[in-house]
């Protein structure tokens, strides 16, 4: 585990749990990785908010959420709304539509 997701980790409550989140497709490309394990402020509570809260750390990020409503998600291999409350999710997906030929 990183020193940034250890020390987010102590920031937070001790109930406070990393979520892992995975990135498909050219958001993987975009975000420069295919997974990140990270622990979210107390204020991020729904997917609609992880993706605000990423797309707000830098240059990279933004412009894979630049087009939010575009993107699909799935917590705990689920696919839900950008509604949708993490609560206790343990896995948070996202990809592009997929489009065939």
């Amino acid at each position: 585990m990183s020193e940034a997701v250890e020390g987010a980790m102590h920031a937070r409550d001790d109930a406070a749990k990393p979520l892992k989140i995975l990135y498909f497709a050219w958001l993987r490309e975009r975000m420069g990785c295919a997974q990140e394990t990270i622990v979210l402020p107390e204020q991020v509570k729904t997917v609609a908010d992880v993706m605000a809260y990423l797309g707000a750390r830098d240059e990279r990020a933004a412009h894979a959420f630049e087009e939010r409503a575009s993107l699909r998600a799935a917590l705990d291999l689920h696919h839900v709304p950008h509604t949708a409350a993490i609560a206790d999710a343990r896995e948070l997906a996202f990809f592009p539509p997929v489009t065939g030929g």
